[in-house]
């Protein structure tokens, strides 16, 4: 009977999903840290707990450390120790290698989570990504653009999901990035080359450092883009021909990548470009689960549970591939108007066509008086799926074209 430790900030729809599955694997004793207290989760993730511990700050390494030996006098040594939240991910691998449990290094977990560190050891394996540099200054920062040119990407070296990333076209745009978020040699900036292509993802589930199965998506538009453009309606689209010859670059870059980069068993998501030559370059990796309800495209896709197949992948170290039956997609509503304002209402849900409203498996969409989220998902989403990908790209372009999410 596997012990098995799990860490999240909050019991989140997505965090919350993640412990639903792991309590659903047989014999597992689980115990779970969060910033929650164990009233806070719904009742089918309280029954999947045999122990839970709440701290203030699943990120702060001493709490982290407390927390764990806690729930070792409650269960026991644990023979798993995992997260899904990226700036877990060096904690974690710490306190693995403190306790002697099994898992991805704390080296490795640097080379993740650090991105101009791992730009780096890419480099150094002779991978393509964009040219990189930290600025502990404006001085250095501006010293940057001028002998690589604009435009660039400002952001900060441990950052996630696009936080408190900017693009700047120019040096007043460069100048209000650094306004923003002002460098220091303690809190250094990175400065990225902007490449221009087409953004997609490279989701890979390695065992024992060798990559077994990928998936990927194509975002439209790229997320920077969205970010710049909070009233832009966009989506990420995952192709049924994920094994078509047009990939075989970048899984080849891809498997190259997580083994310089030290991945052992888990699943990685990669951000990667199609620059305008056709060449491939990595934008940045994580040692985690994708955001964005990738896993629930992958589940739609393959008419499996993606995330209790990563569960069981974590916990036991196995993987059985699943079969591509769709291609799937995914079209994030965001609010229109005052973005200071409330949502109003939903329109042009009636303005979909039967045929794109029966290829709908999962929405969510915002309720009326909820403030407008700032994040580039958005405010609701609407996810379709269908054996032909131009089929899947028609309904989200009828979707994006026609249901706004009034703010006001």
């Amino acid at each position: 009977m596997p012990t098995v430790l799990f860490a999240a900030p909050l019991f989140s729809e997505s965090a919350s999903r993640m412990v639903r599955a792991i309590g659903s694997l047989p014999d597992v004793r689980l115990g779970v840290i969060t910033q929650d207290p164990a009233e806070q989760a719904d009742d089918a993730t309280r029954r999947a707990l045999h122990a839970h511990w709440r701290i203030d700050d699943v990120c702060d390494p001493g709490q982290l450390r407390w927390a764990i030996d806690a729930l070792i006098q409650r269960l026991g040594r644990p023979d798993v120790l995992f997260g899904a939240y990226e700036q877990l991910q060096v904690p974690l691998a710490e306190e693995r290698e403190r306790l002697g449990i099994p898992g991805l290094s704390s080296e490795a977990a640097r080379n993740f989570r650090d991105k101009a560190r791992m730009k780096e050891v890419l480099r150094a394996a002779g991978l393509p990504c964009a040219r990189h540099g930290l600025a502990g200054t404006p001085a250095e920062a501006h010293a940057f653009a001028q002998a690589t040119g604009f435009p660039l990407v400002v952001k900060p070296p441990a950052g996630a999901g696009s936080q408190a990333t900017f693009r700047a076209n120019d040096p007043h745009e460069l100048a209000a990035a650094l306004d923003a978020a002002p460098p220091s040699p303690e809190r250094p900036v990175l400065l990225e080359e902007f490449v221009v292509g087409d953004e997609h993802s490279l989701e890979t589930i390695s065992i024992g450092g060798r990559a077994v199965w990928h998936s990927l998506t194509r975002y439209y538009p790229n997320p920077l883009e969205v970010l710049r453009n909070p009233w832009i309606q966009w989506c990420v689209v995952l192709p049924r021909e994920v094994d078509d010859a047009r990939f075989d670059d970048i899984r080849q870059v891809g498997a190259d990548a997580l083994r310089a980069l030290g991945m052992t068993t888990g699943l990685s998501h990669m951000e990667w470009f199609r620059r305008r030559d056709g060449s491939v370059a990595i934008g940045e990796v994580g040692a985690r689960p994708p955001g964005a309800q990738i896993t629930t495209l992958v589940s739609r896709a393959t008419d499996t549970d993606f995330v209790r197949a990563w569960a069981e992948l974590m916990v036991f170290g196995t993987f059985t591939p699943p079969t591509r039956k769709y291609a799937a997609g995914i079209a994030y509503l965001r609010g229109q108007g005052n973005g200071s304002g409330v949502v109003r209402a939903v329109h042009g849900l009636d303005r979909l066509s039967d045929a794109t409203r029966s290829l709908a498996t999962d929405w969510q969409l915002p309720p009326l008086g909820a403030p407008p989220r700032s994040t580039y998902e958005g405010d609701g989403w609407v996810l379709v799926r269908h054996p032909d990908t131009s089929i899947v790209n028609r309904a989200l372009q009828e979707i994006i074209e026609n249901v706004r999410v009034e703010v006001s």
